[in-house]
């Protein structure tokens, strides 16, 4: 679920207790729509992440760090102009909507003391962030730019008066009473259903909505006008608990998957399971954090999995048309036994014969067949209109073979990169796979000398019997790992006709069952296979394994394997960075 107005008070009530009057340290932005202020007080530093993500937008504490850019955005270079050492003097909350203020105090060039308000707007694909300086409310700058030819009715960018996003009509939840209430209904014209809350109040959800409506009418009550006075005297009740900080931040999951969270008990998801978190900021990371990060990676890896998947269809319609030469060079052998029946038969062709019945002597039936003949030609040169015919579709045939063969070896290759592409973990295993596919000519490039490129290393495991097992995470990675690191008798593994990485388990005597089967669930989880089950896992010991020349990146050829099939899983084991 998105984050409510009623959340949002949660974390504000968290960043009130905890960074209030605390002095800006550091401000980062690691990536084009989120920033990190590093604040400091009472002698402890808080990373707070703000995000403006049109799909995860969010305010919260982090403990997770990221790479960021060697040149810092415009936006981040006028909040450190701005906001360095600055004071936190206020965090409030427009009503109950998703709008959070951050005013700091600050000391102009002129040492006069200055007001800056960070607007934070937690709006789905309207987020938006942007510091506005508080004695003009002019904007210095926002981490998105909203022009006129975007939004002809609300413009956010700097050096233009900012506007605060239109105002709901709803109630305050925290400021109403019971004439409000009955008259906002009247005139809404509210169905007392399960979204009864959320259209009466700013910043309830619609989930948040239903618990209420659960909670009524697992009371004894029903949710109906005639018990409107129980409704408003409950709901008051629980909306001042709620501007109390009575909170329980709970997530809950349904056979393992994460579904919806919240700053209180969701009764009504009685058959999930819940867990209990300490803080709203906690809650956030650990739902958001994955989520965040897998839509971020298939962001930046849009352009390659668009260019490797246009290769991929490009080798698709190679290989069939291919294939549908050599079926025409299937009757190259016709063609010669034309030939030659007509050369046996010669002295009984003459120029202007339009067939020829001849005894088919190649077959065991020794039946007779009609062989057309070109009458503008002698015998001669129709015998010689076979022959070449049969030449040509034997040359077609082994080059058309050789480019089959290099083609299918092309697109398993591909498949691969595609798979590691899919895999991919990090940005820097990203920009690894793009390098690549540079240095294998897929992407133009000019080559810059004396540039020194950051390389990522293989992932490391740490199986129960505490057997060291590693990883490819491309197929550069791949080749290093076959070829370079792993010792003769160390184990290979990989999938079975299916591209994915390459596994080395360190074998120091006999490898055990359990690390076996640990290092197979690994090949088959970063595999392509990764959503499929009892996936064929193939595993020799290195010094089978062998590179053909000429072979792409993180191809080999191996034989005296055996088999493992393994559903395809993440096993709990440690993971060294």
């Amino acid at each position: 679920m998105a984050l409510d107005g009623i959340f949002i008070h949660s974390v504000i009530e968290e960043l009130k207790h905890t960074i209030l009057n605390g002095r800006i340290d550091k401000v980062s932005q690691p990536e084009k729509d989120e920033i990190v202020l590093s604040i400091k007080n009472e002698r402890k530093t808080y990373k707070l992440l703000i995000s403006s993500s049109s799909v995860y937008p969010k305010i919260h504490f982090t403990k997770i760090s990221k790479v960021n850019p060697m040149q810092p955005p415009m936006f981040c270079m006028v909040l450190r102009k701005h906001l360095n050492t600055a004071k936190l003097i206020k965090i409030h909350q427009l009503d109950t909507d998703r709008v959070v203020l951050l005013d700091f105090e600050t000391t102009d060039e002129l040492g006069f003391n200055s007001i800056y308000t960070l607007v934070v707007e937690i709006m789905g694909r309207h987020s938006n962030i942007t510091l506005i300086r508080q004695r003009d409310n002019m904007i210095m700058d926002s981490i998105k730019h909203i022009t006129p030819e975007i939004n002809s009715i609300r413009s956010v960018y700097p050096g233009i008066k900012y506007i605060f996003p239109p105002t709901s009509t709803k109630l305050n939840p925290f400021d109403y009473s019971l004439e409000d209430f009955k008259l906002y209904i009247i005139e809404n014209n509210i169905k007392y259903d399960k979204n009864f809350f959320s259209k009466v109040f700013t910043g309830v959800s619609s989930q948040f909505s239903k618990e209420l409506t659960y909670q009524i009418n697992n009371s004894g009550k029903e949710l109906t006008e005639s018990n409107l006075e129980y409704i408003y005297n409950y709901s008051v009740k629980k909306f001042e608990n709620i501007k109390n900080g009575e909170f329980c931040f709970s997530e809950y999951s349904l056979n393992g998957a994460v579904k919806d969270f919240y700053c209180q008990k969701l009764t009504h998801l009685c058959e999930y399971d819940e867990r209990i978190f300490n803080s709203p900021s906690d809650l956030i990371e650990e739902f958001y954090f994955e989520k965040d990060k897998a839509d971020r990676l298939n962001n930046k890896s849009s352009d390659l999995q668009k260019l490797v998947n246009t290769n991929l269809d490009r080798c698709s319609k190679k290989i069939q048309i291919l294939k549908n030469s050599l079926e025409e060079c299937d009757r190259k052998d016709t063609y010669k036994i034309y030939g030659e029946l007509l050369t046996a038969n010669i002295y009984s062709l003459k120029k202007g014969d339009i067939s020829a019945q001849l005894q088919n002597y190649y077959s065991e039936d020794l039946e007779y067949i009609e062989i057309k003949l070109d009458p503008n030609k002698t015998p001669s040169e129709n015998i010689q209109y076979y022959f070449k015919k049969y030449g040509k579709l034997k040359k077609t045939e082994e080059a058309a073979k050789t480019q089959l063969e290099v083609t299918e070896q092309e697109m398993e290759y591909l498949s691969s990169v595609l798979t590691n592409i899919n895999n991919a973990e990090d940005y820097e295993s990203i920009e690894e796979i793009k390098r690549e596919l540079m240095e294998t000519g897929y992407i133009k490039f000019k080559k810059v000398n004396n540039k020194k490129v950051k390389t990522t290393k293989p992932m490391k495991f740490i199986s129960s019997d505490g057997i060291e097992i590693y990883v490819g995470k491309n197929n550069f990675q791949n080749d290093y790992l076959t070829l370079k690191f792993a010792d003769k008798r160390d184990i290979w593994m990989h999938t079975k006709n299916i591209p994915g990485s390459h596994i080395i388990i360190k074998n120091f005597g006999t490898v055990p069952d359990k690390t076996l089967e640990e290092a197979a669930m690994l090949a088959a989880f970063y595999s392509k296979a990764k959503e499929s089950a009892k996936v064929a896992v193939d595993y020799t010991e290195v010094k089978n394994v062998h590179k053909p020349n000429g072979s792409k990146p993180g191809m080999v050829i191996y034989y005296t394997n055996k088999t493992i099939y393994i559903d395809p899983k993440k096993p709990e084991i440690e993971q060294v960075n």
